[in-house]
């Protein structure tokens, strides 16, 4: 923009009054004081005389539009197959086999344009203002192959139903191209896309309207039929840390995509996804799209909790030893069988295992046994461990919880500061700035450049260059190796101190346990129990905090978690402590 040459330009702002005019890079006058732009563009009569150094600037209201300037013609369901794609592509990226994306993910969302009438049946809500292409027998359709090509033609028997209206159509090639048609025509001047209003309001009972956390849900039950070794903390630990588009992901939709207006609010995303969110909507969609019984998780897949249960106990740093007790727990509570670990949509009770918060419960349930984490009886055995260790350097050292704690300790707080600056420091603004209508594009782009200029002053100023540093990706969040002299590895330690020999077996020396949760909320209670810190010791309440940063969850999910284990465990516990509160309500 250049405001000499908009010196000519006398006019008062119909806004403010003003008389101070900018160019816009259309050429049109914008003022300085309000931003508000005019339709008044400068005019050049001559352009023969003018030097060749000066046309690039002045002859900007006679530039033509470059071909894709108004964009094409999209629906919203568009948009968010370009993410799923984009997900998709990320995941395979982390290891993932191409079969979730061309086989798993694509029946998925081509079963959600089914069921949400957008595509795949006769009478799809779409088609309004053009005809969609995937009703179209249009077998050479050359501009699709330039675009990620996720529902190419594909037949998946499994999820069509009998009945006529859900049957696609064997004629069908590529379901949703995107037209060319210029968006001029038959846009709303309230969005970029057709549909961006009607969606935006679209309030249709027993639909399930595809947002950006849903996406995330479509992938994670790709994920979960595939019986990949990506637990939902995992997916949304690696979307937080930048591996898998999310929170910008439109802004690597096509250049021929113009989003504005009402596409904000549906494709801008403003907070990270949280695991009881995904979870919950989860479950939504696999019953929604009526999905069958999904693939067994067996004891040999990732998913149970005996391989979880050992994953876990290496990334906190505590001795491999206490693997044979979770197993033992997994197996007298029956968190391991198959039935109970299988997903199955369609059952009365539809409810996913939460795997991973499921298997730290478990070590929270043995460190327990273990210790009592009482803030008593945990510093006793660690003296006597520390005592051991120091008469017997040679032999294998007992495990010292107290020394294991302050080495927890110390690395949580640093990996807990780093994670809070990387947040503090997160760039929400985007690099292509979305606007609530076209008339207001030019000033929300100069806002946006003068926004970046003065970073990029104030980063001189500082001589320092703001830059994100991207993590690998890992599935373990901290490394533990034998002999490093900062960090202490706990997993070959013994629990030699901790249990006792009892005939053939080995029993703790501790026989105390106290439950988490004494008596549990009625079933239409929207919780299974309370959790406040207060009431509990600190060692617990380390052992709770430890763990649900590690997965990103809430304290009081995995406390309830607990509870549920020890339900199980203790059933006896529970069943004597109704009795109680029978007999004591039938004396009053």
């Amino acid at each position: 923009m250049d405001l000499e040459e908009a010196k000519e330009f006398k006019e008062r702002c119909t806004q403010c009054a003003a008389v101070s005019w900018g160019l816009t890079d259309e050429g049109k006058y914008y003022c300085t004081s309000c931003h508000n732009v005019t339709e008044r563009s400068k005019e050049v009569i001559n352009t023969g005389d003018i030097p060749n150094t000066k046309i690039q600037a002045i002859n900007r209201g006679l530039k033509r539009k470059r071909k894709f300037e108004k964009g094409w013609d999209w629906y919203v369901c568009e948009g968010f197959q370009q993410i799923l794609y984009q997900q998709a592509e990320a995941l395979k990226t982390l290891g993932v086999g191409p079969e979730l994306k061309n086989e798993v993910l694509h029946n998925f969302w081509k079963r959600y344009l089914q069921k949400s009438k957008q595509a795949y049946c006769k009478n799809p809500v779409n088609t309004s203002k053009r005809k969609a292409m995937v009703l179209e027998d249009n077998p050479s359709h050359s501009d699709w192959d330039s675009e990620p090509d996720l529902l190419s033609d594909f037949s998946c028997p499994s999820f069509v139903e009998s009945g006529t209206d859900s049957k696609p159509d064997g004629h069908t090639q590529k379901p949703f191209p995107i037209s060319r048609t210029s968006q001029s025509e038959t846009a709303s001047i309230c969005s970029g896309s057709l549909d961006g209003v009607t969606y935006s309001l679209q309030k249709e009972k027993g639909i399930v309207k595809m947002t950006v956390p849903r996406t995330l849900a479509l992938c994670y039950l790709s994920l979960l039929w595939q019986r990949e070794t990506i637990t939902l903390s995992d997916l949304l630990r690696f979307v937080e840390e930048g591996h898998i588009p999310y929170i910008h992901a439109f802004q690597r939709f096509p250049e021929e995509m113009k989003l504005y207006g009402r596409d904000k609010g549906i494709f801008a995303i403003e907070s990270w996804p949280t695991y009881e969110d995904i979870y919950k909507k989860t479950i939504e969609i696999a019953k929604f799209l009526d999905l069958p019984r999904f693939p067994d998780i067996t004891e040999d897949c990732y998913l149970h909790p005996n391989i979880l249960c050992m994953k876990y106990l290496m990334e906190v740093n505590l001795p491999d030893e206490m693997n044979d007790l979770t197993c033992q727990v997994v197996k007298m509570t029956g968190i391991g069988e198959v039935d109970f670990l299988t997903f199955d949509p369609i059952a009365k009770m539809a409810k996913t295992v939460k795997y991973d918060v499921q298997a730290v419960a478990v070590i929270v349930v043995v460190l327990k046994l273990l210790f009592l984490l009482d803030d008593n009886l945990e510093w006793t055995l660690s003296n006597i461990a520390e005592k051991y260790n120091e008469k017997n350097k040679e032999d294998k050292p007992w495990f010292d919880f107290r020394k294991w704690y302050q080495v927890m300790k110390r690395s949580i707080d640093e990996k807990k500061q780093k994670w809070e600056e990387a947040r503090a420091k997160y760039l929400w603004k985007r690099e292509k700035p979305l606007y609530h209508s076209s008339i207001d594009k030019a000033v929300v782009y100069k806002r946006r450049e003068m926004v970046v200029n003065l970073q990029k002053q104030f980063s001189t100023l500082v001589d320092s260059v703001p830059t994100v540093e991207k993590k690998r990706p890992s599935s373990f969040q901290f490394n533990w190796t034998e002999g490093d002299s900062t960090r202490t590895c706990f997993h070959g330690h013994g629990l030699q101190g901790i249990l006792k020999k009892k005939g053939q077996s080995l029993t703790t020396k501790n026989s105390l346990y106290w439950l988490s949760t004494q008596k549990f909320c009625r079933s239409y209670c929207k919780h299974v129990t309370t959790y406040e810190e207060s009431n509990f010791s600190r060692s617990y309440q380390f052992i709770i905090n430890l763990f649900s940063f590690l997965l990103r969850i809430k304290t009081s999910s995995l406390h309830e978690e607990v509870s549920l284990i020890e339900k199980r465990l203790f059933k006896a516990k529970y069943s004597k402590t109704k009795k109680k509160s029978r007999s004591r309500k039938r004396r009053k």
